[in-house]
């Protein structure tokens, strides 16, 4: 058995901004990919994700329990395939915000979910937060809370904006330029993040008034301006917005940046070669780079592993 192949994603814009209500915008990012298997010779890391898809089996059998209207699954089958050896064989990093366990949630879904929601039929607005809260739920698993989007994404393997909590849509992004010089990147930590712990963190800043308004205030302003912005391939504005959310994150996320980083950090906002935020909740894995001009952000971090992940 090999399923069909589930993607990576990025989350551009929006990070814990989305549980304020800030806009977002998520794309798949088809560099990494995973698929559920069966093999005859499971190798170690098999074996453990075999384990893992056993826990995660008893999660969704308790959630359909207490979730029954929302959605059923062929417990039946995808017991019998766990006890057959059943696996994620998947490249995407974990811990790293490029939603791996969305990915594994995605095809889950896509392989067991009864009377599933498919992406070929007319996905209305409904159907969209119907499949966005059976995967929070399926992906709480992971992480404590999930918002749902990343399985949403891998899913439907589409860029998706988020209007607001109760209002997402698949959206179109501007073509790649080949020729073009600016460029959105990923710069690799070498550590490995934990959601959990950063999204505590950030539920405990919520409950200053301080950072709440500042959310409101300067947050959400400069979100839902660059989310606009990389939308109309406005490209000389989104710059001028990601600066101040760079400047915002190391303020008042530090955190969620690793410490090494802090430096490179502020480097980035004085010198303009490059702007860097969160990739998803942050504290290892990726971080994310905008810059106007990739040679010059690539030859200013020469010392760090880059990918660049879209071209303008």
């Amino acid at each position: 058995m090999k399923g069909p192949l589930f993607y990576s994603k990025i989350l551009l814009f929006g990070e814990y901004g989305i549980i304020k209500d800030s806009k977002g915008l998520s794309i798949p990012y088809n560099y990494y990919n995973g698929a559920l298997k069966i093999t005859a010779e499971p190798t170690e890391e098999a074996v453990k994700s075999n384990e893992s898809l056993r826990a995660f089996a008893t999660h969704l059998k308790q959630m359909q329990a207490e979730n029954p209207e929302l959605v059923s699954f062929d417990m039946q089958a995808l017991e019998r395939d766990i006890e057959n050896g059943m696996y994620f064989d998947s490249s995407i990093p974990q811990g790293y915000g490029v939603g791996s366990s969305g990915a594994l949630v995605a095809a889950i879904y896509d392989q067991y979910a009864n009377k599933k929601v498919t992406v070929l039929e007319n996905l209305t607005r409904e159907k969209l937060l119907q499949l966005k809260a059976i995967f929070g739920k399926m992906e709480s698993f992971f992480h404590g809370t999930s918002s749902g989007l990343d399985p949403l994404n891998s899913y439907l393997s589409l860029p998706i904006l988020i209007n607001s909590k109760d209002n997402v849509e698949p959206t179109g992004i501007p073509s790649q330029k080949e020729e073009g010089i600016g460029g959105v990147f990923l710069i690799d930590s070498e550590m490995v993040g934990e959601t959990a712990p950063m999204v505590s963190i950030f539920m405990d800043n919520l409950k200053n008034e301080g950072f709440r308004s500042m959310m409101k205030s300067q947050f959400t302003k400069y979100t839902d301006a660059a989310v606009e912005n990389f939308l109309k391939g406005d490209f000389k504005t989104l710059f001028g917005n990601t600066k101040e959310l760079s400047k915002i994150a190391l303020s008042h996320f530090k955190p969620m940046i690793p410490e090494k980083f802090h430096g490179v950090w502020q480097q980035g906002i004085e010198s303009n070669d490059y702007y860097l935020k969160l990739c998803g909740s942050g504290g290892g894995g990726y971080i994310l780079g905008f810059a106007p001009d990739f040679e010059k952000a690539k030859e200013a971090l020469k010392d760090y592993k880059l990918e660049l992940v879209y071209k303008f």
